[in-house]
């Protein structure tokens, strides 16, 4: 071969890999871009927490976690790219539903790079990506940082580079020793109920979160489908609105009931997620409730307990906030709730029937607390037996009777057996204080370095109301005239609801303006609910 062969040969190779070369890099640089601008959902759910300007504060303020990891990053940076799958090993081991130790850290990021989080990223002094910043989540609301601040809670992570680094970091600062391969064996992480009488002040969180999958599933279902299922949807939202242990959860239901007769005229409701005036646009919690994980409701299996345990305390707690005057209208409205929306349907028609076995309306707060708590012992009675002969119970949570003298020694004047003699009055003072003050403790343990006045306002938002004064009559204008107490919001509700169309139902006349209900009425359209289902 000639010189001159050579030489061609030579530049075509080269001009080859040169065009070889340009082709790579044009097509990587449209992927970088389109990766950057796509709108494609990935079906991967990151288990660290996005947050922006709109929700930062609101998130750190509501998380039952002591700790919590901030990373600012931006999309554009290809490091911070490379960077966030050992972000992410950590984080799986903290958040979300399949978290091994949740409750303990709160993994989360902020994308600098979008045009809303500027100023927040100002705020922290911002000067590289990533940058990790670690301290308690309630020091972040509000907060910032300074590279030359002291005695600042809000430190830097020094130590983060990779997930082995990052977690080895924060096992000094928690004293642990968690592993990136620590996996959750059945539900290894359990808070142990019974032994330890504060723990149910984590149970506010498991409320929010049963009283949003609740809702979830009433939307998944489309389960409000005529006037009778919209009129008992109604009043558990009425119930609600002054009751609910949870602020936001308070507000978020009344949110919605202030806009029920649009969304859901005639109670026929609109499900299409591509119409903008829908119960999918609603979060009855609120929008930006950390959701997927119980915490005092957590079973040892993942099967057990979350759900049905998170929602018999919120009827628990309900009940124990209710004044004599609304006793009857509470009753009714948490049986025709179960009845109409709880979807396992034996436990259903169970419950379904011990309301039926009430012949004579409740008068006094105290016998609703005290039929709730016998009724729920009747239920764990039945489901024993069955979980026993079939071993499908939880192993670390078998089904007993409430409360154990554990709890509450005074509760038992004696017991033989399976024959208990209660002290009434004991088991309703402590009924009234497990789930009712209790659960405002979870708010003191969360107020360090927080003023007196904001502890005091909490716990105050947190106790049971004494202003509600409900007759079976108007027992959804007068629940509304109560929650006046609890804002602006409420009282605007309140003046919706004079002119409510279900108020001139007559269905809803008879069912509940005699002051001697019989519970029969439950089901005589049982029929018609068949159908529905």
């Amino acid at each position: 071969m000639s010189l001159i062969h050579l030489f061609f040969f030579f530049v075509g190779l080269v001009s080859f890999e040169a065009a070889a070369s340009a082709t790579s890099f044009s097509h990587g640089s449209r992927s970088i871009l389109r990766d950057i601008g796509s709108n494609v959902i990935s079906d991967h759910k990151d288990n660290a927490v996005e947050l922006n300007a709109t929700n930062f504060d609101s998130v750190f303020q509501d998380t039952p976690a002591k700790y919590a990891v901030l990373e600012f990053f931006a999309h554009w940076c290809p490091a911070c790219r490379n960077y966030k799958p050992h972000y992410e090993k950590v984080a799986r081991l903290f958040n979300g539903p399949e978290a091994v130790h949740p409750g303990t850290v709160l993994m989360t990021r902020v994308d600098c790079a979008d045009k809303m989080n500027v100023k927040l990223c100002d705020k922290f002094s911002i000067k590289r990506y990533p940058m990790l910043f670690w301290g308690p989540p309630r020091k972040f609301v509000g907060g910032s940082w300074e590279p030359k601040q002291e005695k600042s809670e809000i430190i830097v992570v020094e130590e983060w580079r990779t997930a082995d680094l990052l977690l080895s970091w924060i096992n000094k600062q928690l004293g642990s020793s968690y592993g990136l391969e620590d996996q959750k064996l059945g539900n290894g992480h359990l808070l142990p109920n019974i032994s330890d009488h504060e723990q149910i002040s984590q149970a506010v969180y498991d409320i929010e979160e049963a009283t949003e999958e609740a809702f979830d599933i009433i939307l998944s279902l489309k389960a409000i489908k005529s006037s009778e299922t919209g009129a008992s949807f109604i009043r558990f939202l009425q119930l609600l609105v002054p009751h609910h242990p949870s602020r936001r959860c308070r507000k978020g239901s009344a949110e919605i009931l202030m806009n029920f007769d649009d969304l859901c005229p005639a109670g026929e409701c609109s499900y299409d997620s591509g119409v903008n005036n829908t119960l999918r646009n609603f979060h009855v919690c609120g929008k930006d409730l950390p959701r997927g994980s119980y915490m005092f409701c957590r079973g040892s299996k993942n099967e057990t307990r979350g759900f049905s345990c998170g929602l018999w305390i919120l009827m628990h707690s309900l009940s124990v906030r209710i004044e004599d005057g609304e006793s009857q209208f509470a009753f009714t409205t948490i049986c025709d709730f179960i009845n109409n929306f709880f979807m396992c349907d034996e436990c259903r028609r169970h419950f379904h029937d011990m309301c039926l076995s009430v012949k004579t309306p409740f008068k006094k707060a105290r016998d609703v607390v005290l039929w709730l708590w016998s009724t729920h012992n009747k239920v764990n009675e039945r489901l024993k037996k069955d979980e026993e002969s079939l071993g499908t119970g939880d192993p670390k949570f078998p089904k007993m009777i409430w409360p154990p003298k554990q709890l509450c020694t005074s509760c038992y004047l004696s017991s033989t057996g399976k024959n208990i003699d209660w002290d009434h009055d004991e088991v309703y003072k402590f009924l009234k204080m497990y789930y009712g003050q209790k659960l405002v403790s979870s708010y003191k343990k969360k107020s360090d370095g927080v003023s007196k006045e904001e502890v005091v306002a909490a716990a105050e938002e947190m106790a049971v109301p004494t202003n509600a004064l409900v007759v079976p009559v108007g027992a959804a204008l007068a629940i509304a005239l109560a929650s006046c107490a609890f804002g602006a919001l409420a009282c605007y509700w309140r003046t919706q609801q004079k002119n409510r169309k279900h108020h001139h139902n007559p269905h809803y006349l008879r069912r509940y303006s005699s002051n001697y209900l019989v519970m029969n009425t439950f089901s005589n359209n049982e029929s018609e609910r068949e159908k529905e289902r």
